[in-house]
């Protein structure tokens, strides 16, 4: 009698675990039942935006619940970082967090509304990406501008009569255009938007004369020969151009470094599972061949590491870019 009641107990465990871990769990515990928000901090068109609605698809699919990209841009992703540290730690609100919103916005900022470390459970790195330093094509041409230290000499002949564009203030966009003028002893106007897009438009447009932007929201302007690219901001060059030389190649600036990277967060508090379940899910998106040679393509390289790592990777970029932004002498007041 003992022996079959232990049979029954063990198989009813088993059957428990099995239903909590098959496709059918997210019916058991409740989430989602409604739409997911995943906040963009920036305006439509930048690399941010592009990789929020590479994976919300992916994730609806998952969990067959609409996963919808919001756009709340302001003060360097710093409104819509503020949007989602105070909303509901229920996983209906995510962030796609950047090294601006997480890495960087700490250091350069007085005051912050939100704590990125303590408002935030990290849930995964979506993607890593170099900048690259891109000119206006007929400022190119009228000035003929072929590499990095033709446009050194530009700027110095022409000291803050050029105007570079960032996607807002605190961004790895912004830093790298400090730390490039800091090296070189150039002076440039900084003009800052809401995002890679309306930055992108105007520098196209001529109403900016350069942008360290992030490769793959400049990489179709790079393509169709609007904007001319002279190095990349990474240690080393680009497998989605290979052409075109880094930074400390192209200027002789030892160890010049100021990359990007893209992350899903959402609020302290969030529960384990729904965290660890919406990365396993990210994961395996990026994993998949469609969606990683897409990236790969465009210059960003695909992660889906664990919560774990993700928050480690955060902790190790705020003390870097810190130094960087004491090296630089950036503000913003």
């Amino acid at each position: 009698m003992a022996q079959a009641f232990s049979r029954r107990l063990i198989l009813s465990c088993a059957a428990t675990l099995l239903a909590a871990s098959g496709p059918w769990a997210h019916a058991q515990t409740g989430w989602p039942s409604k739409p997911v928000k995943i906040v963009v901090p920036f305006a439509p068109g930048g690399t941010t935006d592009i990789l929020a609605r590479a994976i919300a698809p992916e994730l609806t699919k998952a969990f067959g619940q609409q996963f919808v990209v919001e756009n709340r841009a302001g003060a360097g992703g710093n409104l819509g970082a503020e949007v989602v540290a105070k909303s509901a730690a229920d996983g209906y609100t995510l962030l796609m967090g950047t090294v601006g919103t997480h890495g960087i916005n700490r250091a350069l900022y007085p005051k912050l509304a939100y704590d990125p470390f303590k408002d935030f459970a990290p849930v995964t790195l979506v993607a890593g990406v170099p900048n690259v330093m891109v000119i206006n094509a007929e400022f190119a041409r009228v000035n003929n501008i072929q590499s990095v230290k033709d446009f050194i000499q530009v700027a110095k002949a022409k000291p803050g009569r050029l105007n570079m564009a960032s996607s807002g203030n605190g961004t790895s966009i912004h830093l790298a255009g400090e730390l490039f003028k800091s090296q070189t002893g150039t002076f440039m106007t900084h003009i800052p938007y809401r995002g890679s897009g309306p930055a992108l438009l105007d520098l196209t447009g001529g109403q900016a004369d350069v942008m360290f932007d992030n490769l793959p929201s400049a990489m179709q302007l790079i393509k169709a020969g609007k904007l001319k690219a002279l190095a990349v901001t990474s240690t080393q060059r680009s497998a989605a151009l290979p052409e075109v030389p880094t930074i400390e190649e192209a200027a002789g600036l030892p160890g010049f470094e100021a990359t990007s990277w893209f992350g899903l967060l959402a609020p302290a508090g969030t529960a384990p599972d729904t965290v660890n379940r919406i990365q396993q899910e990210v994961a395996r998106a990026l994993n998949s061949p469609a969606i990683k040679e897409k990236m790969l393509a465009q210059g960003a390289i695909p992660s889906g590491n664990t919560p774990t790592q993700f928050a480690t990777l955060i902790e190790s970029e705020h003390k870097k870019w810190a130094q960087v932004v004491k090296v630089s002498g950036a503000r913003v007041d």
